[in-house]
């Protein structure tokens, strides 16, 4: 019953957010223009519920004649490739706002495991073990206030089996307010690790 009850908050929170925060997108989708030739967004292939692909969205943080298909942190010097408006996004997690439109497409939820890459086989295989690619993803969840980056796979997958085990209504309430804590503190963020280890030229 929750499920349902979930997708309908997810639905309403979403679209409202959207339209409250959509002043907010075009001064940022025009300080990405203006400071660096290339699309607002850009989209990636990640893993949603039971093991299915879709388009993740995000603000575009990177410069378009960054090495494709390449994890961040592999890139041999990646902060030359980061914008002045990308390092900003990044470091307040704004880059991740363009998801709401995948919630509001039934995509993904406010609060879930984080969409896994579409070639992070050891996270989607891990995660397995505990039902927790049988949920629609997150834009935040409880992994990512209990350590983001710095977490292991075993110990991430671990924790959002947890979160399926323990979903409802007040533990998603507890995810969302403790992401708030854990942006402005920044915890667990490593820059250009897993949660960065995307290219989005």
């Amino acid at each position: 019953m929750y499920f349902v009850i979930k997708r309908i908050l997810d639905f309403i929170v979403s679209l409202g957010a959207l339209i409250v925060l959509f002043p907010f997108f075009i001064i940022l989708s025009l300080w990405i223009l203006i400071d660096s030739p290339g699309p607002i967004f850009f989209k990636q292939k990640r893993v949603g519920i039971y093991k299915s692909y879709f388009d993740i969205y995000k603000f575009r943080t990177m410069r378009m004649d960054t090495p494709k298909d390449t994890p961040t942190h592999m890139l041999e010097n990646p902060e030359k490739f980061i914008t002045n408006s990308g390092r900003f996004l990044r470091r307040t997690s704004l880059d991740e706002l363009p998801q709401i439109i995948n919630i509001i497409k039934g995509e993904m939820s406010i609060i879930g495991p984080r969409p896994a890459l579409w070639n992070q086989d050891d996270l989607v295989a891990e995660r397995d073990k505990y039902h927790a690619n049988d949920v629609l993803p997150g834009l935040t969840g409880w992994a990512q206030i209990n350590g983001r980056d710095e977490l292991p796979i075993p110990v991430k997958a671990r924790l959002d089996g947890e979160y399926v085990e323990k979903m409802s209504l007040a533990f998603d309430l507890k995810c969302f307010f403790g992401t708030f804590r854990s942006v402005l503190s920044r915890d667990g963020v490593v820059e250009g690790k897993q949660n960065k280890d995307e290219v989005d030229s």
